[in-house]
């Protein structure tokens, strides 16, 4: 069991699995339908066969979803490619851009970078928890420059959305 101080202590996106079944089963599908179209054409050959299957695999990669992680002052988004992590205890900037795709740019003392869908930190409490904990420690600090007022503005959009499906849920609403 883990101890609430454990400094390695993390947590994950708990529709992550989810939006990897989906990717699969997606994949999978297309890839199927392509073979089967084109082997009921009597056009398949293995050179259509492997562009097919090249075809899916990289619709795959298109689907496949980030895997967001935090724990205790780091904020960690691990795609197809690459791994991006931050230190929340030491961000210099939390920007928001676009409104109906948005996403959150995380900047850290340290240079490193990443990009983030606010709806992960709506449907993921404790991922959310760990971020504003690392972003109060870098007010606290003087280095979040900007953003503060962004991160506030996003905790009472995520606490609005749980109290309702809280409510919801119970049948007051």
């Amino acid at each position: 069991m883990r101890r609430p101080d454990d400094r390695w202590a993390r947590t994950g996106d708990r529709h992550w699995r989810g939006g990897v079944r989906l990717a699969t089963g997606c994949a999978a599908l297309f890839g199927a339908t392509a073979l089967l179209v084109d082997w009921d054409a009597g056009s398949l050959s293995p050179l259509r066969a492997l562009l097919w299957l090249g075809l899916t695999a990289a619709l795959f990669t298109v689907l496949f979803p980030v895997r967001v992680t935090a724990g205790a002052g780091w904020l960690a988004v691990r795609g197809p490619w690459r791994r991006r992590m931050v230190r929340t205890d030491a961000l210099t900037a939390v920007r928001r851009y676009g409104d109906v795709s948005a996403h959150l740019v995380l900047r850290d003392t340290y240079g490193n970078r990443l990009e983030l869908d606010p709806r992960v930190l709506a449907s993921n409490p404790l991922i959310w928890h760990e971020l504003d904990t690392g972003a109060r420690r870098s007010v606290e600090r003087g280095t979040l420059l900007q953003g503060a007022d962004l991160m506030d503005r996003l905790g009472h959009s995520i606490d609005e959305e749980t109290v309702r499906a809280v409510l919801k849920a119970s049948g007051l609403s």
